[in-house]
């Protein structure tokens, strides 16, 4: 079997957009297992007082290291994709997910505006970083509509950030990020079940309302440069530190 790799044409969308989709990666009894037990935990285990709680962390946070969640990263082809970024550095070992679901029927949810994970968290002290070097997301469940819950994102937006983190912000500070991306609605990313987003940390984004009737549920899988506590800062800036392989391909090209 064939190591899965990003395309050339991926890569310089990655550079470009901060965001990829790979449809159907994930299929058959991976996806199955874990939706079943998502699916189960939503509806034996679900507390809906801690909802808050919930949307800011993860849901279901007693499964996170279950290895029907774990299996949709180890063995799907994401783990290669994962390390074919970075190549030729590593990525730090995936031991977790997360799992966040927005509920069905325009459910009241606490709805994030934009930002970037791990930096200035409202439920986080300002100076405590939890930055990672890119996101992968795997839909479980729910409608491919930008209306069900979809993540919404700001195409290229991991440019303006590392400006904005370069130049106008500094470590401890409340705000995310700056006014002309906090006033954006974002483009949605519209997919289905086995469906598979990857998006640099710096991509600004949030989650709309679920209007649908079907529950929108992903699992998150955090990527981490191996050598991320000692880039994290830095990384905010240089979105390219951590990428090598994609490093020459962001850079201008000169006359």
């Amino acid at each position: 079997m064939l190591r899965p790799v990003w395309s050339a044409d991926e890569q310089r969308r990655f550079v470009d957009d901060g965001v990829l989709i790979r449809r159907g990666l994930v299929h058959s009894d991976v996806l199955s297992r874990a939706r079943d037990l998502v699916s189960g935990w939503l509806n034996e285990a679900y507390d809906p007082a801690r909802l808050p709680a919930y949307t800011n962390r993860s849901f279901a946070p007693e499964l996170e290291e279950h290895p029907d969640l774990l299996a949709l990263y180890h063995r799907s082809g994401l783990a290669e994709l994962a390390e074919d970024l970075l190549r030729p550095a590593r990525t730090a070992p995936v031991t977790r997910a997360q799992i966040q679901i927005r509920l069905p029927h325009g459910a009241e949810q606490p709805v994030k505006r934009m930002h970037v994970d791990g930096v200035s968290c409202p439920h986080l002290d300002p100076s405590d970083l939890r930055t990672f070097t890119f996101i992968i997301g795997v839909v479980l469940d729910g409608s491919a509509t930008a209306d069900a819950g979809a993540l919404h994102y700001v195409p290229g937006g991991h440019h303006r950030m590392a400006s904005y983190f370069a130049t106008d912000w500094v470590l401890g500070q409340p705000a995310q990020t700056p006014d002309d991306i906090d006033a954006q609605d974002g483009t949605a990313l519209t997919a289905e079940p086995g469906d598979v987003v990857v998006m640099h940390h710096l991509v600004p984004h949030r989650v709309g309302i679920n209007t649908s009737g079907t529950p929108r549920v992903m699992a998150y899988f955090r990527i981490h440069h191996a050598q991320h506590p000692d880039l994290a800062l830095k990384a905010l800036s240089d979105p390219w530190l951590e990428y090598p392989a994609l490093a020459d391909l962001a850079r201008p090209v000169t006359a």
